[in-house]
């Protein structure tokens, strides 16, 4: 159940590739050996509306926000989040040479209890 959102400001649009920063993102995931490919969710969330810092137009913001299912060590959590902030600076890298810009992530765990699920995605990707 890892479902990674990119929730970023609407002026990004032009100076960013969404698409090929979720593609860079899912890669990471799977390279990490932590998740199962049929789980794994990246997509991106516009920001109509919102105010930064000191409300430049220029300022911007991609927050990142992943979602996990209980079961893994705080080694591997950190060492996931590391990979993907690390893939994330690489890939936003030009829009950290302006002043304008901030990046965020965080990893939360899914109660399983309060956590429901239907798939049809796994079964195909297992061959069954």
């Amino acid at each position: 159940m890892p479902h990674l959102t990119v929730e970023y400001s609407a002026n990004l649009e032009g100076h960013a590739d969404m698409g090929a920063l979720c593609g860079t993102l899912l890669e990471t995931v799977l390279e990490t050996g932590l998740f199962e490919v049929g789980a794994v969710r990246v997509r991106a969330l516009k920001a109509d509306h919102y105010a930064i810092a000191d409300r430049l137009a220029e300022n911007s913001f991609i927050d990142l926000s992943f979602r996990i299912g209980k079961g893994r060590s705080a080694n591997e959590k950190k060492h996931t989040g590391e990979a993907l902030f690390a893939a994330a600076s690489a890939a936003l890298a030009p829009l950290f040479e302006t002043p304008h810009f901030a990046l965020s992530l965080e990893i939360r765990e899914i109660d399983a209890e309060l956590s429901w699920k239907k798939n049809a995605i796994h079964p195909r990707l297992r061959g069954k």
